[in-house]
């Protein structure tokens, strides 16, 4: 069995994937937290699963390096430095990051990008998604990866037509943006809506997570296919092999 170390154990999705990695024929190894040494955890397991927060990140990347230990990273509101040092880190050990491990987004991040492709710019894309009132980063970490998919498939980037919310006299929409919209409250999982408007029609490919242990299933299967991997960058389309 493999055995998974568990970065933000104490977390919901730390408690979720030690609860799932049972049913995955995985073992878990331990867990660290904040203010928790992670170097002991990153030598004794054999695969690293990081659902902490984004302050924590760099000294577990540095902890995984040391170890060899290849390292998923679920951790969303991470900054473009957060991005430079997997980008360091992925030239040591394997390292899978991304911004939602379920399984059913991974498929729909793949079809936004071939509508986006095919439809063009002069369809509209508009980013909803809807999270739990506890949650603190916005748009969500899923939200910018689907947005980052869609910009891909027009060949641009997110950075170039990214616009976040809209409030007041913000004049007509530009061709080409990709608009983020975040809704807060409740209890709610994880809902995204991503919205291809065109002229008098209107495609609409979305998701729901009714149930948290969709990310963490994922996460344990993205953990498993990831151990023994060369070093590089992985994201979860490699996981479901598309």
């Amino acid at each position: 069995m493999t055995a998974i170390g568990i970065y933000g154990s104490a977390g919901r999705m730390g408690r979720a994937i030690a609860t799932i990695a049972g049913d995955e024929s995985a073992s878990v190894a331990g867990g660290a937290d904040a203010g928790e040494d992670p170097f002991p955890l990153a030598r004794d397991a054999e695969v690293l699963v990081d659902f902490s927060t984004p302050a924590a990140l760099e000294s577990h990347l540095a902890a995984a390096v040391a170890a060899g230990t290849p390292m998923v990273i679920g951790t969303t509101g991470l900054s473009p430095t957060h991005h430079a040092l997997i980008d360091r880190a992925a030239e040591s050990i394997a390292v899978l990051q991304t911004g939602n491990t379920s399984l059913g987004v991974t498929l729909l991040n793949i079809l936004v990008q071939e509508a986006a492709q095919r439809l063009g710019p002069e369809w509209d894309i508009e980013i909803v998604e809807m999270h739990h009132r506890h949650k603190v980063d916005a748009p969500s970490g899923t939200a910018l990866l689907l947005g980052d998919a869609a910009a891909k498939g027009r060949g641009t980037t997110l950075n170039e037509e990214r616009v976040d919310g809209r409030a007041g006299l913000v004049g007509a929409r530009t061709e080409g943006t990709i608009g983020f919209s975040s809704l807060r409250g409740g209890t709610v999982v994880g809902d995204h809506l991503v919205v291809f408007a065109g002229e008098g029609e209107r495609i609409e490919l979305g998701h729901r997570g009714e149930d948290r242990s969709i990310f963490a299933r994922g996460a344990v299967k993205a953990a498993l296919w990831l151990a023994g991997k060369p070093a590089g960058r992985y994201g979860m389309a490699e996981v479901l092999g598309l």
